[in-house]
């Protein structure tokens, strides 16, 4: 089923994502801390609807697993076949572009991503490669003959 190869694809681009994010911020300063961006918007609704957020740390593993489940779903759009490159292009690139722009004014503070010209750099580039990694997947399982 072509759904079920867009979603592995997804998961692959938001697992990649992660993995690659978490790899640059042990080892360079500059790096976009987007975990810090998902614990703040997970502590912030939880404040608003009257519930105390976890410690930091059950906290920062609920901002990784909410991060690659719903990229998981947002890059699954990549889909499969003609176009899954543009589209996974497209997705990253939107994506990392909301990463630095949307965070100040919903109120998360712009640091995490657009500290620097170079945390800028890299937030857009680790979302772009998280695209490309789900239209290559997407592209790859729907190329297999049955």
């Amino acid at each position: 089923m072509e759904v079920s190869k867009a979603l592995v694809g997804g998961l692959a681009g938001a697992v990649t994502l992660t993995i690659a994010h978490e790899t640059l911020r042990r080892f360079l300063p500059e790096a976009p801390r987007m975990d810090v961006l998902g614990m703040r918007a997970i502590s912030k609704t939880m404040k608003k609807a009257g519930a105390e957020p976890p410690e930091d740390g059950a906290l920062r593993a609920w901002a990784l697993v909410a991060d690659v489940v719903s990229n998981s779903i947002y890059y699954s759009m990549a889909g499969v076949g003609k176009g899954a490159w543009l589209r996974g292009s497209l997705l990253g690139a939107g994506a990392g572009a909301g990463a630095v722009l949307l965070p100040g004014p919903m109120g998360l503070g712009s640091d995490p991503s657009n500290r620097t010209n170079s945390t800028r750099a890299m937030t857009v580039g680790l979302y772009l490669l998280g695209g490309l990694v789900a239209a290559a997947v997407g592209s790859a399982l729907s190329s297999d003959k049955k």
